[in-house]
């Protein structure tokens, strides 16, 4: 029998295959900000102006690197460089040989799952263009990259 194309290599899926390793989460939607001298990341719960923040997914998913020329595009070549990905990614996780959550849709056969652990952004951010005109540095929170405590794997819970 053979293993599901999310346990294969990566660079073996094609383009469906590819997209369907995306959770919906809308992590790597936020924006963050880098410590020029020490590198360290840090996110925010400022959004993309074409995230649904109601949803956490990309309201024009198909023209978002026209209408957001800094929109990065995740594929294979790239994957490894953006260590900004969330930990929770699961891009980050199959490239890493790590394999998905049994939260994660393809896992669970169902897109709410993602919310349900916690993962997605969901009904906790705010789109750049509807945030309240404050320094960015006051919209830094580390959940974003991190495992909440329900999507945790067991082998990354720890002590309760």
């Amino acid at each position: 029998m053979e293993a599901p194309f999310w346990e294969r290599p990566l660079e073996t899926l094609d383009e469906q295959e590819w997209e369907a390793l995306c959770d919906g989460c809308g992590r790597c939607c936020l924006h963050k900000l880098e410590d020029e001298d020490t590198g360290e990341l840090a996110f925010t719960w400022l959004a993309c102006r074409l995230l649904d923040c109601a949803t956490g997914r990309c309201s024009d998913y198909a023209n978002r690197t026209r209408q957001v020329p800094d929109c990065l595009q995740v594929d294979v070549e790239s994957v490894g460089g953006f260590d900004w990905l969330p930990p929770t990614c699961a891009y980050r996780l199959r490239f890493h040989g790590e394999p998905l959550p049994d939260w994660h849709p393809l896992i669970s056969g169902n897109p709410d799952t993602v919310r349900e652990a916690g993962v997605s952004v969901a009904g906790r951010v705010v789109r750049e263009d509807e945030a309240p005109d404050l320094p960015l540095i006051d919209f830094v929170v580390d959940w974003p990259g991190q495992w909440p405590r329900a999507a945790r794997p067991a082998a990354r819970r720890g002590p309760a």
